[in-house]
């Protein structure tokens, strides 16, 4: 916690860097606490503790604890988006083999994950209560389901591919691999189940879009 309590606010003005620091800190912690404990199990107090900050200080870089639970979302999208969103518009462009592409969106997904498995957590828990939290799906996730969507639908439209739902088969994919980083949250995920999901999307795409 060395490097969490360094962040703890000194008297005076903080000099912008501190400022983005220490906002930095608050938005991991409360991440992971969101992510492992649900919104409802996670106080302003767990998280200010956890960051080595006051209260006050939570509430000064990051408002009260539902606009917390949106930046944490916002955290996560922006790194995923940054993930996926170049591998995305390849497979729109139409440059090469369109399946080849889908691979490596759906490589891209399960390396981010893997990588930042509280995401998992975040969705898991936020889906658990639907009506809660309006306007999350659509800010944080609707854009890029709906960019691999459109993907799918031009391609059935074209004829390259067929796949009259496009809705369904995305979420399908999305709902396997977060089954599957989920257990990241726990402890590193063991070689052979990495090796065992891969190999299951990347049979799933072959056999749903005709690669013998």
């Amino acid at each position: 916690m060395d490097d969490l309590n360094s962040t703890r606010r000194r008297p005076g003005r903080p000099r912008a860097a501190d400022a983005v620091a220490t906002r930095e800190v608050i938005l991991r912690v409360a991440t992971d606490l969101f992510a492992r404990n649900g919104f409802d199990a996670v106080t302003v107090r767990a998280v200010a503790d956890a960051a080595g900050v006051d209260v006050a200080t939570v509430h000064h870089h990051a408002g009260g604890k539902l606009e917390l639970y949106r930046a944490c979302f916002a955290l996560v999208f922006e790194a995923e988006r940054r993930a996926l969103e170049p591998v995305i518009a390849a497979a729109s462009a139409g440059d090469g083999d369109l399946l080849d592409a889908l691979h490596r969106v759906l490589d891209a997904f399960v390396d981010f994950l893997e990588e930042r498995p509280e995401t998992t957590g975040l969705w898991l828990r936020r889906w658990l209560e639907p009506d809660r939290h309006a306007g999350i799906d659509e800010q944080f996730s609707m854009p890029l389901y709906e960019q691999v969507q459109q993907v799918l639908a031009a391609a059935d439209k074209a004829g390259v591919l067929r796949e009259p739902q496009p809705h369904l088969a995305v979420r399908s994919l999305i709902w396997a691999v977060h089954a599957h980083a989920v257990t990241g949250l726990h402890g590193d995920i063991p070689a052979d189940s990495r090796f065992a999901l891969r190999a299951f999307v990347h049979r799933w795409l072959d056999r749903m879009y005709a690669r013998p």
